[in-house]
């Protein structure tokens, strides 16, 4: 892997210029900056946030320098440039991070990197486990064996596959095939979900999780995704940035007195933003506390508290009146997660403080 490098001098009217490419080593960066170090007197280093994650931020950083990870998706770009090169693309960061016209993602630590790396390995666990179960689903309605009962994959449906009998023996097969991928997956997503329970207490952000699980429809796993994803809430400074950083805001295309609202923006970490419709749902029931959640609270500040049953009550009664409204479900719950993460950014905040 190779890094190109261009070259923005100093001021408006400052020479940009393409230096080549290097290779991506360590050691090769650790040469490349302190040549430059030698010869400037401040440098300031960006590159585009992506696979080959944090590595050469911290790097950049321990010798103490400034370095700034953009986000790709908000860089600016020209509609008609349809020529995409390295050398074009190390040119275009340079002259626009000295312009100050990009914008910079959040960069975790270490520990919290690694956390986040484990969360996000549980959310490819599960998307694995409802590929193979959509296959054993398509399988059987193929072969018009429909099971009797509403609810699926619970331990009565799984013996009721064991039941099905086939003529051709390369069915019987491949079912089981099936079954069985689906065995491993639920494992492999089990085995994960206890590792992030044990690893929850020692880090950082354990208040953070404690405090968002006072919330109804949030558990640990909700918890640990919205604290690995978003990080320090207090980046943003109010729950309308969070909003629009998950991509819950309405999109809007106004002129003059003309006001035009579409759906969502959808433009930011989709991780979270599912999480919390999904979680959304569970604000159709009538406010209480159950036996578990009152367990948690227990465990939470009683600001805490109080943001949680306010939370509860008003996005209940918030339910209810869109439902009267005749809106579709899916529009209720994604208003319904749109306030959520106000509330959650609330008590993560009230977290953070205690």
């Amino acid at each position: 892997m190779r890094n190109a490098i261009a070259i923005a001098e100093a001021g408006r009217e400052g020479e940009v210029r393409f230096f080549g490419e290097i290779d991506a080593t360590p050691a090769n960066m650790r040469r490349f900056i302190d040549r430059f170090a030698a010869k400037y007197d401040r440098l300031h280093f960006c590159y585009e946030a992506g696979p080959t994650g944090y590595g050469l931020y911290r790097l950049v950083r321990s010798l103490g320098h400034n370095c700034t990870v953009v986000a790709p998706s908000l860089i600016p770009r020209k509609p008609g440039d349809r020529v995409k090169t390295n050398r074009r693309d190390a040119v275009a960061l340079a002259r626009l991070l000295r312009a100050g016209e990009l914008t910079a993602v959040w960069v975790p630590d270490e520990g919290h990197e690694a956390m986040r790396d484990l969360v996000r390995a549980r959310a490819a666990a599960v998307e694995t486990l409802r590929i193979h179960r959509q296959q054993v689903s398509a399988f059987m309605l193929k072969h018009g064996r429909i099971y009797p009962r509403k609810k699926g994959w619970t331990m009565r449906y799984l013996c009721w596959l064991q039941e099905q009998q086939f003529d051709h023996p390369a069915h019987q097969i491949a079912l089981q095939e099936m079954v069985e991928a689906v065995r491993i997956a639920k494992e492999r997503v089990e085995r994960l979900e206890h590792v992030i329970e044990e690893f929850v207490p020692a880090w950082s952000l354990v208040a953070v999780v404690r405090a968002l699980q006072a919330l109804r429809g949030v558990d640990l796993i909700v918890a640990v995704t919205f604290a690995t994803e978003i990080g320090d809430v207090s980046r943003f400074e109010n729950p309308r940035q969070l909003m629009g950083y998950l991509g819950l805001v309405p999109g809007e295309r106004s002129t003059g007195e003309t006001v035009k609202r579409g759906g969502i923006t959808k433009a930011g970490n989709s991780r979270v933003r599912s999480m919390l419709v999904e979680s959304a749902w569970t604000y159709r029931h009538p406010p209480r506390i159950g036996r578990v959640k009152l367990y948690r609270l227990e465990k939470t500040s009683p600001s805490v508290r109080e943001i949680a049953w306010k939370a509860q009550v008003r996005l209940t009664g918030r339910y209810r009146k869109l439902a009267a409204r005749g809106k579709r479900t899916t529009v209720i719950c994604t208003a319904i997660a749109r306030e959520l993460a106000g509330f959650m950014w609330a008590v993560a905040r009230e977290a953070q403080i205690a």
